[in-house]
């Protein structure tokens, strides 16, 4: 019986350690969609960038005009800085920079940006130059 508990005990911890893995690793695809998009923000056209946005996002954005004009004219910059950290959770992530915030939501072909630009307030939702 002792080795039986022991077996179930060592099981869960297995489980437990490659949930943590897999946080990680959903943590570092959210990042590195993070970075490209705030890499794409540098080049001539930022269609890269649109492609990186989410369908509503994107959506959104358009209502002041072709996406990537839009994008252009909204603030944003490739200037973010280093990233600083990264939370996941569910299917929603958060990549902090230096300067500002990027939150992303998981689809099918990865992680597209719902937020960029956002600087924290206090008691209140984070500002964002974009959002959906």
């Amino acid at each position: 019986m002792r080795s039986m508990t022991a077996c179930l005990l060592l099981g869960a911890l297995c489980a437990g350690l490659s949930g943590c893995a897999d946080v990680d690793d959903r943590a570092a695809a959210a990042e590195a969609a993070a970075v490209r998009f705030t890499a794409a923000l540098a080049e001539p056209g930022t269609g890269r960038a649109c492609d990186a946005l989410a369908p509503a996002t994107r959506e959104e954005l358009e209502q002041d005009g072709p996406c990537a004009e839009a994008l252009a004219s909204s603030g944003l910059g490739p200037d973010a800085g280093r990233v600083v950290g990264a939370d996941v959770y569910g299917s929603q992530a958060r990549v902090v920079f230096e300067r500002g915030s990027v939150f992303l939501t998981s689809f099918p072909d990865g992680w597209k940006v719902t937020a960029a630009g956002c600087i924290p307030r206090p008691g209140r939702p984070a500002q964002c130059e974009v959002k959906d």
